[in-house]
């Protein structure tokens, strides 16, 4: 791995993020799933932040990179919706009624 903590931290997007861990990925896949990559992404650098706070930064960027790799993982087995990593995927909608709530007195 060529690139620094530094350099890392400068990063903002998802493309950006895969070049720099020279990670392959598929720009059609990226492009509709970015957000949803980047969150998981963020959830599980925070993991190894809170988990491993005495990693060097080479060890910390090879984590990240593992990270990484994972959350885009995620999401080729997975849809946003079961993820449900955004408030939008976790609340009911409003104004409907569902089948279960419909009762046959």
């Amino acid at each position: 791995m060529a690139g620094t903590i530094e350099e890392f931290k400068k990063l903002v997007d998802t493309e950006e993020f895969l070049q720099f861990f020279n990670l392959p990925y598929d720009e059609k896949f990226v492009n509709v799933n970015r957000l949803h990559i980047l969150k998981k992404f963020s959830q599980y650098i925070r993991e190894i932040d809170d988990n491993s706070p005495d990693l060097s930064a080479e060890e910390k960027l090879n984590q990240y990179s593992l990270a990484l790799q994972k959350a885009y993982e995620v999401f080729l087995e997975s849809t946003p919706q079961e993820q449900k990593l955004f408030k939008v995927f976790n609340e009911k909608p409003k104004n409907v009624v569902t089948l279960t709530e419909i009762t046959s007195d």
